[in-house]
C-alpha cells in the first residue's frame, strides 16, 4: 500500500514528466526551413519547392536581401513566407519585407511561388517577362 507522501512524489514526478513533454513538443511546433523549403527535379532539373511541392522562383528585379515584388506583383507571385522568429539557416536568410511580413530568400534572393502553377513540379513560372527564374539549389 503507498502512503500519502510516496502517492504525492510520484503524482508530482508523473506531472513533471507531462510538462517536460509538452515543453519539448512546443519548441519543435515552429517553422523549421527543413521543413518549409524542399527539393525537386521537374522538366527544367532540380529546383527548390515549397512543403507542398510548388516550385519557388526568383525576380530579377529584386536586390540582394530585398524584395521589389508587391501589390499585384505578390497577388500573382506570393512571397515564400517565413516567420518573424526565422533564423538565417547556411544559403537561406530572412528578408523583412516592406509591410513588415517576413519571407526566405536563397542566396540573398527572395523566393515566390507563382499563382500559375497548380501542381508538383509545374514550372510555368520559368521566364515570365524575362525576369522570373525557376530557384536552383
Amino acid at each position: 500500500m503507498m502512503t500519502n507522501k510516496a502517492l504525492k512524489i510520484g503524482t508530482l514526478a508523473a506531472l513533471g514528466a507531462s510538462v517536460l513533454i509538452l515543453s519539448s513538443n512546443i519548441s519543435f511546433a515552429g517553422h523549421h526551413l527543413a521543413s518549409e523549403i524542399k527539393k525537386a527535379e521537374t522538366s527544367v532539373g532540380t529546383v527548390l519547392t515549397n512543403a507542398e511541392g510548388l516550385t519557388l522562383y526568383t525576380f530579377d528585379k529584386d536586390e540582394a536581401g530585398k524584395s521589389n515584388c508587391y501589390d499585384s506583383c505578390a497577388t500573382n507571385w506570393p512571397p515564400m513566407p517565413a516567420e518573424a522568429s526565422s533564423k538565417d539557416e547556411g544559403d537561406f536568410t530572412v528578408v523583412k519585407r516592406k509591410d513588415g511580413t517576413f519571407m526566405w530568400a536563397h542566396d540573398g534572393q527572395p523566393l515566390y511561388t507563382w499563382v500559375g502553377d497548380s501542381a508538383k513540379g509545374d514550372v510555368t513560372g520559368d521566364g515570365v517577362g524575362g525576369v522570373w527564374h525557376v530557384a536552383k539549389p
